[in-house]
């Protein structure tokens, strides 16, 4: 009788967890499927794509642009880190800067970043990274990398002359059918003239690469697109001589004449890049609120003068923004990613301006936090990194390919 009774007691007890594992797994069903058709939220965090291979239907699109960084450096390529060991920035207020610490990051556990990117403190020499880089980028569906760049023999404060990654750069590109278009970083001394040889050196020496990006104009023509960063900084009437046709060395109807691109940063700058002769302008930084023009309220109105005066806008998305790592009194400007609502917001409110393009900041600025770069988890006796947890690292390539399907989708709707 008791083997009986043991018996019948742990029926009933499989019995009860088949029923019980039954109704979990159909309300994990039900969850998923209340998600709206088409919404690019995220329900589940996603698993992340094996290396080196695009995720499924995850075509580039050529209108989704994401600024990109080569200035890392790491021992093994350089000799030294680069960038990574990031000086800490002091405040212009000498009273407050005393306040604030002062000296470089020691890599590879102290980076000059609030996040740690998954590859470790690497080196945009590396073959590997640039490879894994593409292969992330066409994960995004991300179609043009714009490449931060600065001419021959010139860098940054903080990093090393990269010109000559172009080409490797370019050729990693296009095993992925991914597009490489400039970001003009300012150099000292840069003006309308130099700027001019810049043009000239770029699209002479890798306008015939495969990979290069060019956008096709409403009249058919196929040219090279410049995002020129902090325009403001050389007057509008110098920029005028390159980019008006009567310009004294004008690139206009020559063999360089491409689509140029201006920062707008505040309200007053519109009217100054419409008059400088540019194409369109750009709004790149990720802390809404921070400027006129990368305070998402603003963009409608922005949208309407670039539409009434034939310039094309485009605007800059970003997951989120904190520099404290390099700059450690600029806390007021930080904004939380609120796992990847930050992001989502930023998206909605451009697409609701119907861009042609929209830009994203970025794909690596580890300093500034705007990175959607895969990062991980890390803590070490002095520092504690963010995160994407409770999602994957993939989660802001993941977020920003179901929103470039969304794009795609509603551009259809638009020429409709």
């Amino acid at each position: 009788m008791r083997r009986r009774r043991r018996r019948g007691g742990l029926a009933l007890v499989l019995a009860a967890l088949f029923v019980f594992g039954t109704v979990l797994a159909l309300r994990i069903l039900r969850a998923a499927d209340a998600l709206p058709a088409g919404a690019p939220g995220l329900a589940e965090p996603p698993a992340p794509p094996g290396p080196r291979e695009p995720a499924t239907g995850s075509d580039p699109s050529y209108d989704l642009h994401a600024f990109y960084y080569a200035w890392y450096g790491s021992p093994r390529f350089e000799g030294r880190y680069l960038h990574w060991d990031h000086a800490l920035v002091p405040h212009w207020d000498p009273k407050v800067s005393a306040s604030y610490p002062r000296g470089r990051h020691r890599p590879p556990d102290d980076i000059g970043s609030s996040f740690y990117p998954a590859l470790g403190p690497y080196s945009s020499r590396d073959p590997d990274v640039v490879d894994e880089h593409m292969g992330q980028l066409r994960a995004a569906a991300i179609g043009v990398l714009v490449l931060s760049w600065y001419p021959p023999g010139l860098a940054d404060d903080n990093g090393e002359p990269s010109d000559n990654l172009v080409p490797f750069i370019l050729d990693a590109a296009q095993r992925y059918a991914i597009k490489v278009a400039f970001h003009i970083q300012p150099y000292k001394g840069r003006d309308d003239h130099t700027v001019h040889e810049n043009i000239k050196y770029i699209m002479d020496k890798y306008g015939s690469h495969a990979a290069f990006y060019k956008y096709k104009t409403s009249t058919g023509r196929s040219l090279p697109l410049f995002y020129i960063y902090d325009s403001y900084l050389t007057p509008a009437e110098s920029w005028a001589n390159l980019l008006t046709p009567s310009g004294s060395h004008s690139l206009r109807n020559t063999a360089y004449d491409a689509v140029f691109i201006a920062l707008l940063v505040e309200e007053g700058h519109k009217k100054e890049i419409l008059s400088a002769g540019y194409d369109g302008m750009y709004t790149y930084f990720a802390s809404n609120g921070f400027s006129f023009g990368s305070s998402h309220q603003n963009w409608k109105a922005i949208k309407t003068f670039c539409d009434s005066n034939n310039l094309m806008f485009i605007p800059s998305v970003g997951p989120g923004y904190i520099d404290t790592s390099i700059r450690p009194w600029n806390n007021h400007n930080t904004r939380n990613r609120v796992n990847g609502k930050y992001y989502e917001t930023a998206l909605q409110a451009a697409l609701m301006v119907r861009p042609e393009i929209v830009s994203i900041t970025s794909f690596n600025e580890w300093h500034e936090g705007t990175q959607i770069e895969k990062a991980i988890p890390k803590k070490t006796l002095t520092r504690l990194y963010l995160d994407y947890l409770p999602h994957q690292p993939n989660m802001y390539l993941e977020l920003t390919r179901r929103w470039a399907e969304h794009f795609s989708k509603e551009k259809e709707q638009w020429l409709m």
